[in-house]
C-alpha cells in the first residue's frame, strides 16, 4: 500500500527498547505518509543510550525514503493532567526538531499528523495543531510492551526486531588454540541453551571461518601442487581481514536471527592473533577490523594442558599451543571483557561454562532498576 495522505507525520517514543509494535507503528506511518520523524525521547537515568535505540530504528528501515529517526534527551517528569507539563515535553520535542531540519540545512516542515498507539497521542497532536491517528491501541496487533520486555527479556525476546536482537545478544567469544576444545565446547553450550526452550531454542553458535578459509587455501594450492601440505599455503595480510571482516559478519547474521546468547567459536581479536602467528607481527588492518565487532559479554579460553593435541591434517602443531594460549590470555587480561579460563573433561568445562554465562547475564543486559520519568 502507499496512500501518502500526510505531509510529515510525528512519532514519539522512549523506544526502550524498541519492539515490532514500534515497527508497525512506523511501517504504517510511512505508508501514509511523505515524511515521517521518529523522536526518541530517552531520560539521562536510564541506561541504554538513545543514540544506540535511535540506531537500531535506522537499521529496521534500512531503504524508507523520508524517514528520520531524531533522539533527544527528555527528563521532564511524566503527567499527563498537567498543561506545564506537557508544554515542557512539547518544548523538547520541537527543539529536536528544530535541529533536525538546521543539521540538514532545510526548513523546518510542520506536523500534520501524529500517529501513536497511546492515549496521551490525542493530546499530542492537539499540541502540534494536527490530526491522531491511532493504531492497535488494544495491543491486539502486536500484544507487546517495551515495559514487558525490560520485565522479562528473555519470554519477549521474539517481539524485538532483528538489529535490537543483534544489538541485545549477549556475546560470548570462545577463544584457544588448535585442538583445545574450543568447537567441542561451543557445541555443548548451544545444546544446553538450547534444552532451556523458549527463545532460548533459538541460540546459535557461529563456525570458525577461519578453518572453512583454510581447507578452501590448501585445495586451491593443491591445484598446483597435488603434494601440498598446510604449511606450504602462502598466507597474506589481505586473508586475514577477508577472514576477519567474515566472522563478522557471520556473527552479526547469527545474532540478528538467534536468542539471548550468541556463542562465537573465536572471532576477529582471534583472527588478529593468528596473524601474528602466521606473519610473525600484528596488523594494524586486522586490528581495525577486530576493534569494529560488536562488544562481547564474555571470553572463555578453552585450556590446552588436559586435551590430547588431535591432528586432523590442517593444524600446525602441538608445540605451538602453549604459545598461542599465552598470547591469548595476554591480549584478554589486558582488555576490558571478563574471561574465565576453562578447563577439564567436557562436561566440566560445559557445567563452569554455564555458570559463566548466567553471571553474564545478570550484568549485560541494561533494564535493570530504571524509573518513569519522560514520555
Amino acid at each position: 500500500m502507499s496512500r501518502r495522505e500526510f505531509d510529515h507525520a510525528l512519532i514519539v517514543g522512549k523506544f526502550f527498547p524498541p519492539h515490532v509494535g514500534h515497527e508497525y507503528l512506523v511501517r504504517t506511518a510511512l505508508d501514509f505518509s511523505r515524511r515521517v520523524t521518529v523522536l526518541v525521547l530517552a531520560a539521562s537515568s536510564e541506561p541504554l543510550p538513545m543514540e544506540i535505540r535511535a540506531q537500531w530504528l535506522r537499521q529496521c528501515f534500512p531503504d524508507a525514503q523520508g524517514l528520520r529517526v531524531v533522539a533527544a534527551l527528555d527528563d521532564v517528569p511524566v503527567d499527563f493532567d498537567d498543561e506545564a507539563i506537557w508544554r515542557a515535553h512539547v518544548d523538547v520535542m520541537r527543539r529536536a526538531l528544530s535541529r533536525d531540519a538546521a543539521a540538514h540545512d532545510e526548513p523546518e516542515s510542520p506536523v500534520d499528523v501524529v500517529f501513536s498507539s497511546e492515549e496521551y497521542g490525542e493530546t499530542l497532536a492537539r499540541w502540534f495543531g494536527a490530526r491522531h491517528v491511532c493504531l492497535d491501541r488494544g495491543r491486539a496487533l502486536h500484544p507487546i510492551s517495551a515495559s514487558a520486555i525490560r520485565r522479562d527479556l528473555y519470554t519477549n525476546w521474539p517481539a524485538l526486531p532483528a538489529p535490537v536482537r543483534a544489538g541485545l545478544a549477549l556475546r560470548v567469544g570462545l577463544v584457544g588454540a588448535e585442538s583445545t576444545g574450543t568447537t567441542t565446547l561451543a557445541r555443548d553450550l548451544c545444546d544446553a541453551l538450547r534444552a532451556r526452550g523458549g527463545a532460548w531454542a533459538r541460540t546459535e553458535w557461529v563456525p570458525e571461518y577461519g578453518r572453512e578459509y583454510s581447507v578452501n587455501l590448501l585445495a586451491v594450492a593443491r591445484a598446483t601442487d597435488p603434494a601440498a601440505r598446510p604449511e606450504d599455503a602462502v598466507w597474506t595480510e589481505e586473508d586475514f581481514v577477508e577472514i576477519a571482516r567474515e566472522q563478522n559478519r557471520r556473527e552479526d547474521e547469527a545474532a540478528r536471527q538467534g536468542g539471548p546468547v550468541l556463542l562465537c567459536d573465536t572471532d576477529a581479536m582471534a583472527t588478529a592473533i593468528w596473524h601474528e602467528r602466521y606473519l610473525g607481527a600484528p596488523s594494524a588492518s586486522v586490528e581495525r577490523v577486530a576493534n569494529a565487532m560488536a562488544p562481547r559479554a564474555l571470553y572463555l579460553l578453552t585450556d590446552h594442558t588436559d586435551v590430547p593435541f588431535e591432528d586432523d591434517g590442517l593444524r600446525d602443531g602441538e608445540h605451538l599451543r602453549a604459545w598461542m594460549n599465552g598470547r591469548f590470555a595476554d591480549v584478554l587480561s589486558a582488555g576490558r571483557t571478563p574471561w574465565h579460563l576453562v578447563s577439564g573433561p567436557p562436561d566440566h568445562r560445559l557445567r563452569v561454562a554455564l555458570r559463566h554465562i548466567d553471571d553474564a547475564m545478570r550484568e549485560w543486559w541494561p533494564f535493570a532498576d530504571v524509573g518513569s520519568s519522560g514520555l
